[in-house]
């Protein structure tokens, strides 16, 4: 059995109308875990910063039962408001107001709204979150953020399976084992990000396996001109040495073994650079990227960063972003 959904069904579960449209073309779905699976490709790997802000300005302001988008669709402000609901039911007049101005200047700052999973925080939780996150580099806030849109993406769309499955079986369109497939997803999905949530509550490292793209990437900036670099050769690496670890000005021949190459595309960003595995090896990494042919006339022939991964961060998501000019670079680590 399968499940049909039209563009404007997806459109209430993300505002980007390119994502909404992409997924109404790989409509109908066997399930829910495979429509999910498909979003988390479509989103984080097919879809372009333009889908991004575009999705996030379909959301209202966290903490304000007023304020809506001209974007959303009426079921995405429907559904908007109850995913607020525990936020509100816990807030106080001090509280809210704090709120406020905290989305003001994280707006001003980062040209988007604050976007966060609301679904069963309360209120202190979001403030806090919000003050957390504000010193944030805006390259680093703005994956922070499309991670959490995939997340309100899937509870909606666990949503849209919901009713669709619920419909059916009161016509007799699926038998009730359908029904129950949807429910066994739905639970699977919620408990994901509930489990999520209080782990990071709790300050704890998330332990939830599924990836959906490698579990190191990047995507470069060229500052100088304002706009992703493009077309920039980017090599990932490995220590493999006969030394635990290379040393600064040592000798280096046999140490690195490439684990992946690929060219950034118009968005800045990297292909593969390696598998996508639950739990990446510990050890020592270089991402060199190859700035002298993307800029011949520039400073830096190549820039290389060399990190480490510890056993504890096996299952987390590194991505090394650059922000680089022909005459400078920087770089900083992202989760």
């Amino acid at each position: 059995m399968e499940f049909g959904f039209e563009e404007k069904d997806f459109l209430a579960c993300c505002g980007s109308t390119k994502f909404a449209k992409e997924m109404a073309l790989a409509s109908p779905f066997a399930s829910l875990e495979e429509a999910v699976s498909a979003a988390r490709d479509l989103w984080f790997n097919k879809v372009d910063v333009h889908a991004w802000l575009q999705a996030f300005s379909a959301h209202p302001q966290i903490g304000d039962s007023t304020s809506s988008s001209h974007h959303a669709t009426p079921t995405s402000a429907r559904w908007s408001k109850g995913e607020q609901s525990t936020a509100l039911a816990t807030a106080t007049g001090s509280t809210l107001q704090e709120l406020s101005e905290w989305n003001a200047r994280y707006r001003q700052k980062f040209g988007f709204v604050f976007l966060i999973c609301a679904s069963g925080r309360s209120s202190g939780e979001i403030l806090a979150e919000l003050k957390n996150r504000y010193p944030n580099r805006p390259i680093v806030e703005l994956d922070i953020a499309a991670q959490e849109q995939m997340k309100v993406t899937e509870l909606r769309l666990v949503k849209l399976f919901s009713s669709k499955a619920k419909v059916a079986s009161t016509t007799n369109q699926y038998p009730a084992v359908v029904a129950k497939k949807v429910e066994e997803d739905r639970a699977s999905i919620i408990g994901g990000h509930l489990s999520a949530t209080s782990e990071a509550t709790a300050g704890k490292t998330s332990q939830i396996s599924t990836r959906t793209r490698p579990p190191i990437t990047t995507h470069v900036l060229d500052v100088s001109r304002g706009s992703p670099g493009a077309g920039i050769e980017v090599r990932l690496e490995m220590w493999k040495g006969a030394q635990p670890r290379p040393s600064f000005g040592g000798t280096e021949i046999g140490g690195w073994v490439l684990q992946g190459s690929s060219t950034t595309d118009n968005d800045g960003r990297s292909g593969q650079l390696m598998s996508i595995v639950d739990a990446v090896d510990a050890g020592i990494y270089r991402i060199s990227f190859n700035t002298g042919k993307y800029c011949p006339a520039g400073f830096f022939p190549y820039v290389s960063i060399v990190f480490e991964i510890r056993e504890s961060q096996d299952r987390e998501h590194f991505h090394v972003p650059l922000l680089f000019s022909p005459f400078s670079f920087t770089t900083y680590r992202g989760s």
